[in-house]
């Protein structure tokens, strides 16, 4: 009987293999069962669908043609974004020993052998998918990122909701800065992750107690500052890039040169305004994006916007 993992939509498996028979043999045990095959032939093909595609369970040949399917299987392991997604190794052969822990060492979840079993099979590859899936549920669920520690933007959109309630209740004022980095390579490898990292980590330690601090994308990062008017935005965002600039000196890691780019909104008094809290996480983002004209920190410029 074909175990189906989901009713919601199909879990999208990758197979990375360049024998059609084995491909067709395990294409027909999933696709009547509810899962979404796709191939790639060659290891530079698989990595560039996986990539793409971000598949709920990836099956490797151990032997590619153009690279070391085990070597592919670590390759995936060591990118953040596949860290919940199963990996299966396969071959021709029935492994031994040592092949499985060398398979498991390089982040797969199982080595099967051909032929396959297709009932075992289902059972193996359903618990796996299922794993995932529910582990994906309850990350979209949670407010922190993960990779940072920091609010995730579902979490920021959440604070900043809290906070302008208290500030329209209270008559206060309310700020947001977003910081992002500029690399002079433009860099999105390895980089940018260390940046990303070093960012996370200066405004965890400088960051204000009673301020949201989050990561807003891949390399945005916002701050919600209660009881902060436009002055008061300005100079937090100016505290916190001194703490980034002097912080580099002492990273752990060697830290790539990078410019440090912010854009501010805030209101002195949420209650007569005409936005609200997500607003200001918007419009700061808006301005960080605006030609700096020599500025590192520029303003969002209209009615109702920066004010002291």
């Amino acid at each position: 009987m074909a175990d189906r993992v989901s009713d919601v939509r199909p879990p999208l498996v990758l197979i990375v293999d360049d024998h059609e028979w084995s491909t067709r043999s395990l294409e027909s045990i999933l696709a009547p069962s509810g899962y979404a095959v796709m191939r790639a032939y060659t290891w530079a093909k698989g990595l560039e669908r996986a990539r793409a595609e971000r598949p709920d369970l990836v099956v490797i040949d151990a032997n590619l043609p153009d690279g070391d399917g085990l070597e592919l299987c670590r390759t995936l392991r060591d990118d953040p974004q596949f860290r919940r997604t199963p990996l299966l190794v396969t071959a021709a052969d029935h492994p031994s020993r040592q092949e499985r822990l060398e398979a498991m060492r390089a982040g797969a979840w199982d080595f099967i052998a051909h032929p396959f079993d297709p009932e075992e099979m289902l059972l193996r590859l359903g618990a796996y998918v299922r794993a995932k899936l529910d582990t994906d549920r309850l990350r979209d669920d949670c407010l922190v990122d993960e990779e940072t520690g920091l609010y995730n933007q579902h979490g920021l959109e959440r604070r900043a909701r809290e906070l302008g309630s208290q500030a329209f209740r209270s008559h206060g004022a309310l700020a947001c800065v977003v910081f992002a980095p500029m690399l002079d390579d433009g860099d999105e490898g390895g980089s940018l992750e260390q940046v990303v990292t070093h960012l996370a980590k200066t405004f965890r330690s400088f960051g204000r107690v009673s301020d949201a601090i989050g990561r807003l994308g891949k390399t945005e990062f916002a701050v919600l500052a209660p009881a902060t008017n436009g002055d008061g935005a300005r100079q937090l965002a100016e505290r916190l890039g001194r703490a980034v600039r002097e912080s580099l000196t002492a990273a752990d890691i060697p830290v790539p040169e990078f410019e440090l780019r912010a854009g501010i909104d805030a209101v002195p008094n949420v209650r007569e305004a005409p936005l609200g809290a997500l607003d200001l996480l918007g419009h700061a983002a808006t301005a960080l994006r605006r030609k700096s004209n020599g500025e590192w920190i520029s303003e969002f410029e209209t009615a109702g916007t920066v004010n002291n």
